[in-house]
């Protein structure tokens, strides 16, 4: 996974451009209602969802498996605390955090990677925080294709393996977790509009 990301970093660089996803434009919104003042971040790229939250007053701390991707975000001018590894180590500090976001990353992981991450975000939240994850769901049409690992499991593409959710496994995953709600959430792709956007379920949980 790491090779992966880095040599996608090299080569694309600021692959998805700078606008934040729509799903983060959301979150920020959400947090603020809720002042939540200190959030992490996992799989933080260059920072294109971070600084929706860093521009509207919100302590960003992330972490990124891809070490081009962090000087890409250093570069854009994003002097935040990023750790640099997998969420599959975490956690990085003993710190507990008001809140959480985390983008298109859980799809990424294998079951029991998916329960130790979420286990690990959970165990870093204040009480009373929040959690939001958005991950692909079984209506996005990369659903079905390429090589079947298990159920709703498949490898899209060489070296990027996808679990896809429906309303049952997030249930499944999260209600141990302080499930509050989920809801789809299609992501258009902002810098290249002629792709059509990629559906996705944003899950919000409160320790």
């Amino acid at each position: 996974m790491t090779e992966f990301w880095e040599s996608s970093f090299v080569e694309k660089q600021t692959m998805w451009g700078f606008e934040p996803t729509d799903s983060a434009i959301v979150t920020k919104d959400f947090f603020l209602e809720r002042d939540v003042k200190d959030i992490l971040v996992p799989g933080i790229g260059y920072g294109r969802n971070a600084k929706v939250f860093i521009d509207n007053g919100i302590n960003v701390t992330g972490i990124e498996i891809s070490k081009t991707a962090i000087d890409l975000a250093r570069q854009n001018g994003l002097d935040i605390r990023i750790f640099h590894g997998s969420v599959t180590d975490m956690p990085f500090d003993n710190k507990q955090y008001d809140g959480l976001f985390c983008h298109a990353l859980l799809h990424l992981l294998n079951a029991r990677e998916r329960d130790k991450f979420i286990q690990d975000c959970y165990n870093q939240l204040k009480p009373n925080g929040y959690m939001i994850f958005t991950t692909v769901s079984q209506k996005a049409p990369m659903f079905g294709k390429g090589k079947k690992l298990d159920k709703d499991y498949y490898e899209i593409m060489e070296g990027v393996k996808m679990f896809f959710y429906d309303a049952d496994s997030i249930k499944k995953q999260f209600e141990k977790y302080g499930l509050v709600e989920f809801s789809d959430i299609d992501e258009p792709n902002k810098d290249l509009k002629t792709k059509p956007p990629i559906n996705f379920l944003i899950v919000k949980c409160k320790k």
